[in-house]
């Protein structure tokens, strides 16, 4: 399993970003300077497509220079399908002017990327016919000035709510469920990062062009990040620009681990799949070792661990069998140090790298990092009674 080919440029375009200008201006030339004006484009029309739209489509011509040469293109906003197309017009609504090397480091680069050549006009004459809201001039540069805010604002580290990114791509992870919250908090510090982020489950049952909605929230959110989506089932008609579909059963231990060294490491796995507890257990067992040091492992809908028909149990609630009751071992594995040495607890597969856990109504988050805390001195008994220890001697 690997990258496909939209995804393989993009990793690197996210890559070259990272260079200071004059080492990022030499590898676009290695890519191809019209590969990567196209692919960035893209990138721009499809982030622009969040948000206010404009009332009418709009052409904008993007003339961008690099190494003395100017190349012109036509991007359409405002439609359901962005056009994208070399070329120019002779009395555009909108022009945006800049540097190819600052338009990608805008795009995909560190979130202190400096802007010093871009320049944006929006066309200003002959003015409107009359003073109608309905004016057609008036109307045609009110959609001009949206689509302008939407390049702009689709260039630049902009922090997206993640509220209204699901209500938008119509993720059930804001409204159906509460979660959105929670990861606002865990996840915000890595938006502008360069992460791999592996949901399990993609949505849409059988249909293959079906699903993805929060796959899509997660690319806009994660403006520089690569979204894997794992399903059952055949999801390839939603494959797009850092948005890779994969097919496979959560279930196989075997299959995942290979998924993890061809795909991974992973910053951020989110396992919203069968949701059986059996199938939550293998994928984290097998997932766990390929996700980076510093990352996030999330478990959504635990409820499920309290029904037996998806091999939970309303009573046995401390079972290892269970979800939760699995995940409950992980706060032993947190604490390990802890242990009394004659209590005969073998070690956990996972005790050196359970670093935090955070359980909340329906949904679990676990990071990653190395659990090497000290315990208490040897010296402080553990067998004793603290206030007797603590008695003065006589």
């Amino acid at each position: 399993m690997t990258l496909n080919d939209e995804n393989v440029l993009a990793a690197h375009l996210i890559s070259v970003a990272d260079g200071v200008p004059e080492e990022t201006a030499a590898r676009i030339g290695e890519i191809g300077t019209e590969t990567v004006a196209d692919a960035v484009l893209k990138e721009i029309a499809w982030r622009a497509g969040y948000g206010a739209r404009p009332g009418q489509p709009v052409t904008a011509v993007f003339e961008l220079t690099h190494e003395g040469k100017q190349l012109d293109y036509l991007v359409t906003f405002g439609a359901d399908d962005p056009a994208i197309a070399p070329g120019t017009l002779e009395d555009p609504w909108l022009v945006v002017r800049q540097d190819l090397v600052e338009l990608l480091r805008a795009v995909y680069g560190p979130p202190d990327a400096a802007l010093g050549t871009r320049a944006i006009t929006i066309k200003d004459e002959p003015g409107p016919g009359s003073f109608a809201p309905d004016d057609p001039w008036r109307l045609a540069r009110d959609a001009a000035a949206v689509a302008a805010d939407r390049i702009v604002t689709a260039c630049r580290p902009h922090h997206y709510d993640l509220d209204a990114l699901s209500l938008h791509f119509g993720s059930d992870k804001w409204g159906g469920h509460w979660y959105t919250q929670h990861y606002e908090r865990h996840f915000a510090p890595l938006r502008d990062s360069r992460i791999r982020i592996l949901e399990l489950g993609i949505g849409g049952y059988t249909a293959p062009d079906v699903g993805g909605a929060s796959l899509r929230m997660w690319k806009q959110y994660f403006r520089r990040g690569l979204v894997f989506g794992l399903d059952y089932f055949d999801k390839s008609g939603i494959a797009e620009p850092r948005l890779q579909p994969l097919r496979g059963d959560q279930g196989d231990p075997a299959f995942l681990d290979g998924l993890g060294d061809s795909l991974g490491p992973f910053d951020i796995i989110i396992d919203d799949g069968s949701h059986i507890s059996g199938d939550v257990i293998a994928s984290f067992g097998a997932l766990f070792a390929h996700l980076r040091p510093g990352g996030l492992y999330v478990v959504e809908d635990t409820q499920t661990s309290y029904w037996s028909g998806w091999g939970g149990s309303s009573t046995a609630t401390d079972d290892p069998a269970t979800t939760i009751g699995y995940l409950k071992t992980l706060v032993d594995a947190l604490h390990h140090q802890e242990f009394e040495k004659e209590s005969g607890r073998a070690a956990g597969a996972f005790d050196d790298w359970i670093g935090a856990l955070h359980f909340y109504h329906n949904i679990v988050v676990i990071e990653k990092r190395r659990n090497a805390e000290q315990s208490a001195p040897s010296w402080v008994p553990r067998h004793t009674n603290p206030m007797e220890w603590m008695k003065p001697k006589e």
